[in-house]
């Protein structure tokens, strides 16, 4: 049985979640949350909130042991992107994008 937490249009862009996501994924729950606290990054903070998300999910909805769990994946898609223009010299505009992310943790239950 699986459980998942996802947040949505969340302000940063999806490469820079993407690369902690890598790092928790396939670890069990409590060496991930380890992992995440003392990570520097804006990114790790919000999957932490996600990770717990996802644990008092699969431990509320669906009954599972929180020492059993890992986490089966997690991921970061691109959500809308905001566009907005920095004007420049001889009245060129430059293009900015404000890019959002989908984060979303999956965590299960390991079959020993």
């Amino acid at each position: 049985m699986e459980a998942r937490a996802i947040a949505k249009y969340v302000r940063i862009s999806p490469l820079k979640v993407g690369y902690i996501c890598d790092e928790i994924r396939g670890k069990q729950v409590d060496e991930a949350l380890a992992l995440l606290k003392f990570t520097p990054k804006k990114g790790a903070r919000i999957l932490e909130k996600v990770l717990t998300s996802a644990v008092a999910n699969a431990e509320n909805n669906f009954n599972l042991d929180r020492d059993q769990l890992y986490i089966k994946d997690a991921y970061a898609n691109d959500g809308p992107t905001m566009k907005r223009f920095h004007p420049k010299a001889k009245g060129m505009a430059y293009p900015i994008l404000k890019r959002s992310s989908h984060i979303g943790v999956i965590v299960e239950e390991k079959q020993d």
